[in-house]
């Protein structure tokens, strides 16, 4: 995958919700007592925010989204809020809920309206000077295509930066720059975040191509409907103005809340694991495989993680020393493997050390497997939409490996079903189908199902 300098404002949002929470709380240590500053105030007010800023979308204000929506949000926002607020003192308090609370709610609310809608102009004076930029480029020459680019050329507070206009129907418009083929080129070379599509003129084959090129490059795409191809369960409908897009619908790993929930599941099940099993298993593991055979404990290989980073991945040796290790994957019955080896191989016990792993952040319980990188640079070459798995973390299990994709890659189809698989895993993502394959991967453990690598 391309290294992009993104120009987005991922620190926007934090910023904003940061100083929100600073305002109430300087709100309440103005006007209220003292005794309501302590850590059971603080932790219910910073929950009841973010669960309800969650569900009114309150920090999903976006560079197009218009100033009556905004305010809209807000006042449902605060509306739910105060009553949670105050809602504080019936639970803890015993009913008590004393004058002062309402100086407070005005005072909050009127400070951090003031800074929502500043921020809001301040951030469209800043794109219209330039800065926070998006660059795009259109694909097609219709009417809707040609409305879209004198949105983006009449608004430039929106943040835009209109690239060129490219169509298999060549045009004497100003803005045409060639062929659907050659605007992917532009857009790889030339650092383009958006490019926005007109249905009419991209074939079903080119809507495939495009859509697998912005997938491997990090660039988002828009889809300019006519009218009756408005409504689609894969797209939601969002409008520029008065100019209907159809963005494609967020994925679960788009969402701040799937990382956060994820890694909150992580962190606990992999403590659990390491004081539960871990501390009574490993000695008994390390004493067996000694006397096994000769060499480390560990074994620890560099994988890829999370958008190509790098880690060690850690497993319990199950072959004898080689210098192959790093190079050539097991096959079933691999002389290297040592007795004890198949044994742990077997009941999946070497994979034992990715809870640490887990714990310190580079892998998942479940998420795709991460492969030796000498196969992820040949996978990388063959398989259709490969580097998607790279997207996330890397995990102990898998839904590939639940449904039986897992031991060698024999023929291609192996692997391309394990992408496939891990593919659907993320575009799919759910708490409870990360609870489903964890049950699965400890009944197919008891069960004794066999791994080769």
């Amino acid at each position: 995958m391309r290294n992009r300098i993104k120009k987005y404002s991922f620190l926007i949002r934090p910023l904003l919700t940061l100083v929100d929470l600073i305002i109430i709380f300087l709100a309440v240590y103005y006007f209220s007592h003292t005794e309501y500053l302590n850590l059971h105030f603080f932790c219910y007010t910073v929950f009841s925010w973010f669960l309800i800023s969650y569900y009114t979308k309150f920090y999903k204000i976006y560079r197009y989204t218009h100033i009556s929506k905004l305010l809209g949000i807000m006042l449902t926002h605060f509306f739910v809020f105060i009553l949670a607020f105050l809602s504080y003192f019936t639970l803890f308090k015993e009913g008590e809920i004393i004058s002062e609370q309402f100086k407070t709610i005005i005072t909050f609310v009127l400070i951090i309206t003031f800074f929502k809608i500043l921020s809001f102009y301040l951030l469209k004076k800043y794109r219209f000077f330039g800065g926070n930029y998006r660059n795009i480029i259109v694909f097609g020459n219709t009417k809707s295509a040609q409305r879209v680019v004198s949105l983006f050329k009449n608004k430039q507070e929106l943040g835009y930066r209109f690239r060129g206009l490219f169509s298999d129907k060549t045009t004497n418009v100003k803005d045409y720059l060639g062929t659907i083929k050659e605007g992917l080129v532009y857009a790889l070379n030339n650092s383009v975040d958006e490019i926005y599509y007109e249905v009419n003129s991209i074939s079903p084959h080119q809507f495939k191509e495009i859509r697998n090129f912005a997938n491997n490059n990090n660039i988002e795409i828009r889809l300019i409907p006519e009218n009756k191809a408005i409504y689609s369960k894969n797209f939601t409908l969002e409008y520029f103005g008065t100019i209907p897009i159809l963005k494609p619908k967020e994925l679960p790993f788009e969402k701040i809340e799937t990382h956060i929930l994820k890694r909150i599941f992580d962190f606990f099940f992999s403590v659990l694991v390491c004081i539960f099993l871990l501390s009574w298993l490993l000695p008994i593991l390390w004493f067996l495989v000694k006397i096994d055979s000769k060499g480390a404990f560990f074994f620890k290989q560099i994988r890829d993680g999370a958008d190509g980073k790098k880690f060690y991945c850690y497993k319990i040796r199950s072959m004898k020393s080689n210098v192959n290790a790093h190079k050539i994957h097991a096959t079933k019955n691999d002389s290297r493997i040592t007795k004890m080896g198949a044994f742990l191989r077997k009941t999946s016990l070497d994979e034992l050390p990715q809870f640490f792993n887990v714990l310190m952040g580079d892998m998942s319980v479940v998420g795709p497997r991460p492969h030796m990188n000498i196969q992820t640079e040949k996978y990388l070459k063959e398989i259709e939409n490969y580097i998607i798995r790279n997207s996330v973390k890397p995990g102990i299990t898998g839904l590939a490996q639940v449904s039986g994709y897992r031991g060698e890659v024999k023929k291609k189809s192996d692997i391309e079903n394990r992408v496939r698989l891990d593919i659907f895993y993320i575009e799919n993502w759910s708490f409870i189908l990360d609870l489903k394959i964890v049950f699965l991967t400890i009944f197919n453990v008891f069960k004794g199902q066999d791994k080769a690598y």
